[in-house]
Order: structure tokens, then C-alpha cells, then sequence
């Protein structure tokens, strides 16, 4: 007994008659299963994302806060002075993240280009050089929150261009809204030279700093206006060029590039000594990655507005596009230590207000179009709708 060995203790069961190879298939078969069904779980939970209404809205602010911040942190600098070579590098990185994405498959609607499409819609990007050199120019001396306020006076002159040159009207509640917008910018205007006479915008002068101010206003003045002919512009030739989700953006990117590299060469100065002045070693590398980011950004603005259009609606969309105002001036106040006093807050209150009576009033005239009038409109692309709302926030 004591020489007995474990074997004795071993239970044999059948196998059912099944050789290796059909256990092998067997196993085979329970691991694809497995495999298919962790698939499975995993599509479902990024399809949740993908149609979460929140989570779009979330990321569209997040993009658009972000753009606003790093744009104004890359052209503070103390002998910034390179704003066409900026923008330039923000349209190269743009294209070449475009076309990465194209190559990849993740950009499945951009057409070829199209030369003779190009050649129609160059006038386009000229009037878009001009918004967003004037744009940069506009932050570079004004602060984020009243950079921010100031743009709503884009929205006035769009409506009245569309008043003349498509036969849009104004209503009541637009009025409203319109004459809020031009409150808040005086108000803003007046708390900006009070803190100026003051010595809080960082300036012991206080001409200096009035200086500062009135060429922020000029170029906002351009801004407001430049940003207007572009959009009435696009608006005019864009259902002509039948362009996709990502044509326009193609386009503007590819076509502003030798305008912006043949401006920067011309008015700009390139050497040494002045790039060593616009790029300080202390934060070159945070300038170079900012320049990069917010070529990134545009795409991100772009496909977070078309997300937020799909899954939400143009009407929430609108809302969004009003409200996302407040945290942009917010940010300006945390992040750039804007003066905060009771004027400023009172300007930013009012634009506030004034965007979200705008969006009601479009919302309201767009139901009232789609109630009495037995037309259809022509479809404009989710990022040419963003466009559009990005040139008014």
C-alpha cells in the first residue's frame, strides 16, 4: 500500500470522442467569440460618446476656449511682431493634419483640388487674411474679455449686409440684442480706460496704456469689418462651389498660405536678432507649441461644431455658440490676469445677454421661415455653418 503510486487517485473522463484538432477549433472558436463580443462592447461604448449631446457640447467649448487662450498667449509676448509668419504656421499645420487625416481614412468627403475652384474662391481668402491678421493684431493689444465683447458688433454688420445684399430682416428682438451688444462695448470700452488711467494694464504710463488701448480698438474696428465682408462673402460664392464638410477649410488653409509667407516676407522682419526677440529661450518651446496647437485647434472647432449640429440641433447649437462667450471672457480674467472690476464684469454680464436674446431671435425667425413660407433653403455644410459662427464668437 505504501508503495502505491498518485496515479491510483486520477479519475479518467471521456472525452466525448473528440480528437485534438476539433478541441483546437473548439477553443479557437470560444476565444473569437469572446474577442468579437469585447468588440462589440467596445463600439457600443464609443458610439455612446459619439451621440452624447453633452459631451459634444463640452468638447465645442473646450476647443473654442482653448483657440481664444493660446492665440492670445502666442502674441503677448513683450516684441511680438511676427503675426502673418503665426498665422502662416497655423495654416501649414493645419493642411499637413488635414491631409494626415485624408491619408488615414478618417476624412472621407474631401475632394481633390480643384484648380479652377481655387482660382473662384481665392477672393475668399484674401478677405480671410484680412480677418484673421486684424483678428491676432485686435488680441494682441486688447484683453480676452473685451476682445471677446467687441466681437459681437460683427453680428450687427453681418445682419444689416444681409439686409441689403439677401433680403434678410431685422426684428424686433434683434434690435434688442444689437443695442445691448453696442451697450456692453461702451461699457467695456469705459471700464478698459479707467483701468488704463488707473495703471492696472500693466503699464506705469498711462498714455502708454491709452496708446495700447486705441490701437486695439482700430484694429478691432478693421476686424468687425473684414470679419463681415468674409462671411458675406463666403456666403455669396460658397452655394456655387458646392463644398463639402472639409472643402472650405481645405481651401482657406492651402490657398492663404503663400499670401500670409509673401506678407510676413514683405512687412516683417526676419532675422536673427528679431526671431530671437519674438521666440525668448524661456519660452520658445511653449510659443512653438502654442503656434502648433492652434493649427490643430481650427479642426478640432470644425468637427466639434459639426458634432454638436448632429447630434444636438441647430437650436441648441445657437444657444451654445451665445453661452460659450461667457467662459471665454472668464478665461481671459483667469489666465491673463484681466482687470476685474465692476465695469468689466457689467460688460461682460450684458454681451452675455445680448448673445443669448441674438440666438432666441434667430431661432424664433428661423421657425417663423419654416412655418409660413413653402420654400426650401440650399443646405449649408456643418463647417461652414462653424465658420461662419466662429468669424461672430
Amino acid at each position: 500500500m505504501d508503495e502505491k503510486k498518485n496515479e491510483d487517485y486520477i479519475v479518467q473522463m471521456p472525452d466525448g470522442g473528440r480528437t485534438r484538432d476539433e478541441r483546437d477549433a473548439f477553443m479557437a472558436n470560444s476565444t473569437g467569440s469572446r474577442r468579437i463580443r469585447g468588440q462589440n462592447e467596445l463600439g457600443q461604448s464609443f458610439s455612446k460618446l459619439d451621440n452624447s449631446p453633452p459631451l459634444s457640447v463640452l468638447a465645442y467649448c473646450l476647443s473654442s476656449i482653448s483657440m481664444t487662450v493660446v492665440n492670445k498667449y502666442v502674441v503677448s509676448g513683450t516684441f511680438w511682431n511676427l503675426n502673418f509668419f503665426y498665422l502662416a504656421i497655423q495654416a501649414i499645420v493645419c493642411i499637413a493634419a488635414i491631409s494626415a487625416c485624408k491619408s488615414l481614412g478618417l476624412i472621407r468627403n474631401l475632394a481633390p483640388f480643384d484648380s479652377d475652384k481655387a482660382r473662384k474662391w481665392f477672393p475668399i481668402s484674401i478677405l480671410l487674411v484680412g480677418m484673421i491678421y486684424t483678428s491676432t493684431k485686435a488680441l494682441q493689444f486688447l484683453s480676452v474679455p473685451v476682445y471677446t465683447i467687441f466681437k459681437n458688433l460683427t453680428i450687427i454688420v453681418i445682419a444689416y449686409g444681409e439686409v441689403l445684399w439677401f433680403g434678410g430682416n431685422v426684428t424686433p428682438l434683434a434690435l434688442l440684442s444689437f443695442g445691448l451688444m453696442v451697450l456692453s462695448s461702451v461699457v467695456a470700452a469705459w471700464a478698459d480706460i479707467q483701468s488704463a488711467i488707473a495703471g492696472d494694464l500693466g503699464h506705469s504710463n498711462s498714455s502708454a496704456a491709452m496708446s495700447t488701448l486705441n490701437s486695439g480698438y482700430a484694429w478691432m474696428g478693421m476686424n468687425v469689418f473684414c470679419t463681415a465682408s468674409y462671411v458675406l462673402g463666403m456666403r455669396k460664392v460658397i452655394k456655387k462651389m458646392n463644398f463639402k464638410d472639409w472643402d472650405t477649410m481645405y481651401y482657406n488653409n492651402l490657398l492663404t498660405i503663400p499670401v500670409l509667407f509673401v506678407c510676413s516676407i514683405l512687412v516683417e522682419d526676419w532675422s536673427g536678432t528679431n526671431f530671437s526677440k519674438n521666440f525668448p529661450m524661456e519660452s520658445r518651446n511653449r510659443i512653438i507649441i502654442g503656434m502648433i496647437y492652434s493649427g490643430l485647434a481650427a479642426i478640432f472647432i470644425s468637427y466639434c461644431s459639426a458634432w454638436c449640429i448632429r447630434v444636438t440641433s441647430s437650436t441648441t447649437y445657437s444657444m451654445v455658440g451665445a453661452l460659450n462667450k461667457l467662459p471665454i471672457a472668464i478665461s481671459g480674467l483667469v489666465f491673463f490676469s484681466a482687470p476685474v472690476t465692476f465695469g468689466s464684469v457689467s460688460a461682460i454680464f450684458i454681451g452675455f445677454v445680448s448673445g443669448i436674446i441674438y440666438a432666441w431671435a434667430r431661432v424664433r425667425q428661423s421657425s417663423g421661415l419654416k412655418d409660413s413660407l413653402p420654400i426650401s433653403r440650399a443646405p449649408i455644410s456643418a463647417s461652414s455653418q462653424s465658420n461662419r459662427d466662429a468669424a461672430n464668437s
